[in-house]
């Protein structure tokens, strides 16, 4: 069991599924950049966070609900949550947002069990499934949250308190995943390969005069 002072984001866990190189540079360097498919996303998670909740049918719609696990040491927000009215005809359904499409790997969904656990925690309530919905195909995705899931999210868990208790940037590593993330250009995976710091490696090539400070913001 984590204290109140361990938790750690729940986006977090969803940088470190994708990439552990990706969740130290942006929670432990604080490296981050926009551009327009983050700005997209960003956009439609505030949508969803503005509207106000509602019943509908035999739901109850509960937005923005603030979650945390002592077991897990995580804490995070839901976008949507659909609470049956009548408890004996269902169970809660946590809904995630993403602008994209479904990923090849399974960052989204162990962002998304990693909530339903925290529910389950919470409130006693069992989340069996859940959705992504997704903004291409503008459809929901079902997630089951199978055992084997759920022990990914534990590991996972423990992994991101060590590295954060660690401190440390791991090497790049290049793949086929580098080309869809955000900080592709920051990260420098082809020529940075083998350093811890992509920071590091930026202030050195501006203290040698083969990168200036206009290079790096542009």
């Amino acid at each position: 069991m984590y204290s109140e002072d361990d938790l750690l984001p729940l986006s977090a866990l969803q940088h470190l599924a994708f990439c552990e190189r990706q969740w130290a540079l942006i929670h432990l360097e604080q490296i981050w950049t926009e551009n327009v498919l983050t700005l997209e996303g960003r956009f439609l998670h505030q949508k969803v966070h503005m509207e106000v909740g509602e019943c509908r049918g035999d739901v109850h719609i509960v937005r923005s609900l603030r979650l945390h696990s002592f077991r897990l040491g995580l804490t995070g927000q839901a976008d949507l949550i659909e609470f049956p009215l009548d408890k004996a005809k269902g169970h809660p359904l946590i809904v995630e947002y993403k602008r994209g499409k479904p990923k090849p790997d399974r960052s989204d969904e162990v962002q998304i069990c990693a909530q339903a656990i925290c529910l389950e925690e919470m409130t006693g309530d069992t989340c069996p499934v859940g959705a992504i919905f997704y903004g291409k195909p503008r459809r929901r995705h079902g997630v089951s949250f199978s055992e084997d899931l759920r022990e990914e999210v534990r590991l996972l868990s423990e992994r991101l308190h060590q590295m954060q208790r660690l401190g440390k940037t791991p090497p790049a590593r290049y793949g086929p995943k580098c080309e869809r993330c955000s900080l592709f250009d920051l990260c420098l995976p082809r020529i940075t390969e083998g350093k811890k710091s992509a920071r590091r490696y930026l202030d050195r090539l501006i203290c040698d005069g083969s990168l200036d400070d206009e290079e790096v913001t542009t």
